[in-house]
């Protein structure tokens, strides 16, 4: 596989432009490049697209993120794919971080903090609306073999107990699904990836370093998309560092789920609450460095990593894993919400994403609208 040559100052441009317009999510970014590099440029074959759709799919960490990054490397080799998947990234870090700013760094009044409060009720029923629609597809290969739909309903559950009960445990779980569905399958499994995460979570002491370890959690472990960042992260920011309050934390994952680019910038406004500008950094840096990593060092070997056996079965295991552990993340994240007029809120937006099927970014912004509408009439 060859890569085709884009000047650099193009491909910045139209990366930015990615990162800049890129509202609605994973499928908003995909539909957004497919029309670039494939419709209106004829950069890629449209198979070559649906290949690099499919392999990106299979790795841990931010999907369509990891796809705007391999497709910069088509167009521009290493360099082109770092600075693409840099400018990717850029716009949406800009604007998270100034948000963070306003919400974390000030004491916001009552309408800005109103707003926060509508939106943040909107997040238990993203997690739950997305586990649901995540469901069809994972269950369509496993429902012709008895043996395997039973261990795919086990895996979820699996993933929704430990999400509820124990969320410091949700990687050792995932990562216990995949290599139980590995041995399943009688191909042999490898627990070096348990190995590996013991070994970095050793190695991260102190402050910044807990927060390093926390955005590598993410950026390396995030199997089945960037909302699974929830029960990854809930636990350590809220109880165990104390980096953000339960309110700020469903406000910093609807500032991701608001602003343009990937998901996965969440931890951009976790690193602000945590460190200021500098925490922002490091945790945007660590939780994308894997994804960089993984496109610069695979990419010439994309066909052979979406047919290996070996990774599909250990996403057999944990795919399904993935999908309970957002789905259980709406339990711990509705008891975050502090005030009785967010419930009616948070049902509502799960009626209306079941519904439309659509974007976050329309429930999000009405109901902080509606949020701030209240701040002058009940006591926020």
């Amino acid at each position: 596989m060859t890569t085709s040559r884009l000047p650099l100052p193009r491909l910045i441009g139209a990366w930015l432009r990615l990162g800049a317009l890129g509202f609605g999510g994973p499928p908003a970014h995909i539909a957004m490049l497919r029309t670039l590099c494939v419709t209106e440029n004829h950069w890629l074959e449209a198979e070559e697209f649906e290949h690099a759709v499919a392999t990106t799919g299979l790795l841990p960490g931010p999907a369509s993120t990891q796809l705007a990054i391999y497709t910069a490397w088509r167009m521009g080799g290493p360099l082109g794919a770092v600075l693409g998947g840099a400018s990717f990234i850029l716009p949406g870090f800009v604007m998270i971080v100034a948000l963070s700013w306003l919400f974390f760094a000030h004491h916001p009044g009552a309408v800005l903090l109103g707003a926060a409060l509508g939106a943040g009720a909107v997040v238990p029923a993203i997690a739950l609306t997305t586990a649901w629609s995540m469901v069809p597809a994972s269950y369509k290969a496993v429902r012709t073999d008895q043996a395997r739909r039973f261990r795919w309903a086990a895996y979820g559950l699996i993933g929704i107990l430990t999400s509820i009960l124990s969320p410091a445990f949700v990687v050792l779980a995932l990562v216990a699904a995949g290599i139980i569905e590995i041995l399943s399958r009688r191909l042999g499994g490898s627990s070096r990836m348990a190995l590996i995460t013991g070994t970095f979570h050793a190695a991260w002491t102190g402050s910044l370093g807990a927060l390093a370890w926390v955005a590598f959690k993410v950026g390396a472990l995030s199997y089945g998309g960037g909302f699974v960042i929830i029960p990854l992260m809930q636990r350590d920011v809220v109880s165990v560092y104390h980096w953000m309050t339960g309110a700020q934390f469903l406000n910093a994952v609807a500032l991701g789920q608001v602003t343009p680019g990937p998901v996965v910038l969440t931890t951009a406004a976790v690193g602000f609450a945590a460190h200021g500008l500098s925490g922002a950094a490091l945790a945007t840096v660590v939780a994308f460095g894997p994804s960089f990593l993984f496109i610069l060092a695979g990419a010439s070997s994309f066909e052979r990593l979406r047919t290996n056996k070996t990774v599909t079965a250990f996403l057999g295991g944990a795919g399904p894993c993935v999908i309970g552990a957002i789905g259980g993340s709406t339990i711990p994240l509705a008891s975050l919400l502090g005030h009785l007029w967010q419930i009616p809120v948070a049902v509502a937006a799960v009626g209306w994403l079941l519904w439309k099927k659509g974007s976050t970014v329309w429930p999000l912004v009405g109901a902080a609208i509606l949020g701030a509408a209240l701040s002058h009439v009940v006591a926020i």
